[in-house]
Formats: C-alpha cells, structure tokens, sequence
C-alpha cells in the first residue's frame, strides 16, 4: 500500500478514551496528517496523563470521560473492554449531538451489547478493531507506523448512518489500514482463530514453562528456540486486555478450544503409535496456511 494519509479536518475535535498503545498510535497519526485537530485525551492514571503531554499526543488531557467528550465530534474508546460499559454510562449524557463513537476493541460483540442501549438518539456508533499491535503497552509504545498494511474491520449495527461508516473508514484508511466491514458475531468468530486461541495457547506454554524446575526453568530461558521466544513475546501482552477478551469472547473461544482439544489429541495420538504420515500430513497442509499468510503480506 502506498503512504496514505487522514485527510485534514476530517474531524475537528477528537476524545481518546484510553492513550495506551493503539490510541497513542492514532494520536501520532493525527498530529503528523492533521496537525489543526483537537485531540483530548483521557485516562486514570496521573502518570498516563503526564506521559501524554510529555509526548506532545494532545492539545488536552483529563481523568473525567464526560469533560473529554464534550464537543468532540469523535470519540475513541481505547480502554480495555471491562471499561466500556461504566464509560459509556459516563460519557452519554455528554455526547455532542451528531457525534461519532467507535472503539478499539477485539470483541464486537460484547462491544455493542454494553454500548448502545447506552446511547441517546442522534449519535452515531461504528465499532471498530484495528488489529494491529505488539506486545507493548502505554503511550510510549505508540508509533505512526503501526497501522500500515493492516486490516480495520468495523462492525456497524444495522441501521448505522452510511456517513458515519465512511467517516470512520476514511480514518483508519488514512492511517494506512485496509478496512472491511462485517458482522460483530462473524467478527468474533474469525477473531477466536487468528488471535484469541493463539494468545491462549502462548500463554498456556509459558506458563507450563514457569512450573519447571528451577534447573530446567533457567535453561529453557538461556536456550530459548525461535519458537519459545515467539511464545514469549505474545505472552508478554497486556494482562488485563487479554483477560477481558477471554471473558467477552467466551462462546467462540470455547468452541474453538474443544475443536483444538480434539485435533491436539488426534497428533497425541499420532505420535504415540508412531505414525509418521499422519503427522506429515499435517504437518504439510499447515506449511500452506503460513505462505498464505506471506502471499497475502500479513507476515
């Protein structure tokens, strides 16, 4: 994809509820692509808020979600997903007339179900998930860059302003992302594969790693395979964003699980009574999937 940039004045005033890394990102994008919009930003933590003035991330900074909205004619939420149904709460009354809400999160579903019974008439709700990130968390672990390439899905509820929709589309397309729309319950579902079952696989295997030995513990860190550190790197993502993907996403993951159960059990028994074709087998078809993956410039 060719360098793409947020048309200026796409928004005037925008609230970032939550500047970790994904909305640390975004405020990079719109202080480098349009430089004349307002961006308030809003945390809990004090030394979340000196960060971001530190880094130059907003024209204004506060603890209250209310004050945050207020006139803005965009709003992020970018907290973890325990969050949204208590700031929703917060923030409705405070919502301008005509303004758009969307989100960061990786569960759509839960998304919708906590958010817009919340929400008064007139105000406009695109969910949305950028997925793209790293294992690292707070505003200092944003960058521009993070965006590009990556795939935005939106998961617009029926009846949602086509306006609205293509407002948020161009935002994240300006920010380097291709961006589709689908349903929140399809959403979760092909999230439950490419993201949610992997993280709990990673950290399944690091933590049966931290009940070894402390002989063997250490020399599984000092040798560590291109695969382990790999492990370790998704298993270093934000504990609390992880949790709550767990809990919200709950029924894809479960399914998925006891469908990978059933296939880990069939390679257990594979490997126990020596047979190698079934394993070669597997083993070839899912070489295939990872040159998918590279064709498709996801690598």
């Amino acid at each position: 994809m060719s360098a793409a940039t947020i048309k200026a004045g796409l928004f005037d005033r925008v609230a970032l509820i939550g500047v970790g890394l994904i909305g640390s990102s975004l405020a990079r994008v719109l202080r480098r692509d349009s430089p004349q919009t307002q961006i308030v930003a809003c945390a809990r933590r004090a030394e979340t808020l000196a960060a971001v003035r530190r880094l130059d991330l907003a024209d204004e900074t506060t603890d209250d979600p209310a004050a945050a909205v207020a006139g803005a004619d965009l709003v992020v939420l970018a907290t973890p997903l325990s969050a949204y149904a208590e700031i929703g709460r917060q923030i409705a009354p405070a919502l301008r007339e005509g303004a758009i809400l969307t989100d960061v999160g990786s569960v759509k579903g839960a998304v919708i179900r906590d958010l817009a019974p919340l929400l008064p008439p007139r105000i406009h709700f695109v969910p949305g998930h950028p997925v793209a990130g790293t294992e690292h968390s707070g505003p200092e672990a944003g960058f521009a860059d993070l965006f590009l390439d990556r795939w935005c899905i939106l998961t617009p509820p029926r009846g949602t302003a086509p306006e609205a929709v293509a407002k948020i589309t161009a935002l994240w397309e300006g920010a380097g992302m291709r961006v589709v729309t689908m349903e929140a319950e399809h959403h979760d579902r092909v999230m439950a594969v490419t993201s949610h079952l992997p993280h709990l696989i990673a950290y399944t295997i690091v933590g049966t790693a931290t009940e070894l030995g402390q002989d063997l513990q250490s020399e599984v860190v000092l040798y560590s395979a291109g695969g382990f550190r790999d492990f370790t790197r998704i298993a270093a993502s934000d504990p609390v964003m992880w949790r709550d993907i767990f809990l919200e996403n709950r029924e894809a993951v479960l399914e998925l699980l006891q469908r990978f159960s059933e296939d880990l059990t069939a390679l257990q028994r594979a490997i126990r009574r020596g047979d190698g074709e079934t394993l070669h087998t597997w083993f070839t078809r899912t070489r295939a999937i990872r040159r998918s993956i590279i064709e498709a410039k996801q690598a």
